[in-house]
């Protein structure tokens, strides 16, 4: 095998994975932790909430990403952005009154989200009268 093929397959996927290390995923796994830290740690039943819509969140994240690059699905993405953005905002309100710094986290992440989701209504909004795009 050529050394070539795997570089041209990677590189362009080194920026979103260092990106996603750096930025996106670091301060939320942070932020979890940190909810998970002062609750007292374990599989008790107070983390159930708090955790269990993070771990929802990171399901829908992981979703958004297959509906929209492989099944080419601008509309269900969206959807799944909005649910997302609704379910993160509400972990920024669950999450303050257990850890301040948790709930800060967050905000970085919502504004991931808001950019996201205005070019992702962008291109449902596009695929649906494609004569109109300039």
């Amino acid at each position: 095998m050529q050394l070539q093929g795997p570089v041209f397959v990677g590189v362009p996927l080194l920026g979103p994975i260092l990106i996603c290390m750096l930025i996106h995923q670091p301060s939320s796994r942070y932020a979890s932790y940190l909810v998970w830290k002062e609750l007292g740690g374990g599989f008790r039943w107070p983390l159930a909430l708090p955790l269990g819509l993070y771990s929802f969140q990171l399901a829908l994240s992981w979703t958004f990403l297959v509906l929209f690059l492989a099944a080419d699905s601008p509309g269900l993405a969206l959807l799944d952005l909005l649910l997302l953005y609704g379910l993160v905002a509400s972990l920024v309100f669950i999450w303050q009154p257990i850890n301040k710094l948790a709930a800060l986290l967050l905000l970085p992440y919502l504004a991931w989200l808001t950019v996201t989701t205005a070019i992702t209504y962008r291109l449902w909004r596009d695929s649906l009268c494609p004569t109109y795009q300039p």
